[in-house]
């Protein structure tokens, strides 16, 4: 039986590295191996931010993104629309959408999409909260920002169901061509959404 060569802290943050999403044994290594090379600063910077992360960080009670303070900025920031919901599955397409500069409304996020093949089902996301957000407040649209995949469409027609009332705009992000695409190269499912959903020039 091999015997591990390897000092037991040295073993630990590889197994732990290796349990992130995206990272294999492999790259788990090389991470640890690049810290315990790293002046001791780099080290210790960051298992400060992940002590942090853990320490300081949670879910704003309004909408259910990534904040320091509760309510997040977002909730708190009065020139926003407050009668536009985005509703989006991760913390992180918050951060997409921010940064396109082009929606100024408020956002409601899921932390997933209904996934019977993974065992997540409405009841596993932050839907409940939705409703209830949806029948206290006064929205006139509610932007179903969930990604083009089957989980994502799965999860905007069931919230389409559950959320459908007079007087409430449903809508879905537009699907087409990326600027910069080829047409020849352009899958048939995108082109034909792209035709679909064409404009007046």
């Amino acid at each position: 039986m091999a015997q591990n060569v390897l000092p037991q802290p040295v073993q630990k943050l590889i197994n732990e590295l290796a349990r992130l999403p995206g990272i294999g044994p492999k790259s788990a290594a090389r991470l640890t191996f690049y810290l315990l090379r790293a002046g001791e600063d780099q080290a210790l910077d960051l298992a400060q931010a992940l002590q942090d992360l853990k320490q300081r960080t949670r879910f704003c009670s309004e909408c259910f993104n990534i904040t320091e303070d509760d309510p997040c900025v977002i909730c708190q920031d009065n020139g926003r629309d407050p009668s536009l919901l985005c509703v989006v599955e991760e913390p992180l397409d918050v951060v997409a959408i921010e940064r396109s500069r082009a929606f100024n409304g408020r956002y409601h996020v899921l932390h997933g999409a209904i996934s019977p093949v993974e065992g997540v089902g409405p009841e596993d996301l932050r839907i409940a909260e939705l409703v209830t957000r949806v029948e206290q407040g006064h929205f006139r649209e509610l932007i179903l920002a969930t990604n083009p995949t089957l989980e994502g469409e799965s999860t905007a027609l069931y919230l389409q169901r559950r959320l459908a009332r007079e007087g409430l705009r449903l809508t879905r992000l537009a699907r087409g061509l990326p600027v910069g695409g080829d047409l020849e190269y352009t899958d048939e499912i995108t082109l034909g959404r792209a035709l679909e959903g064409r404009q007046e020039m």
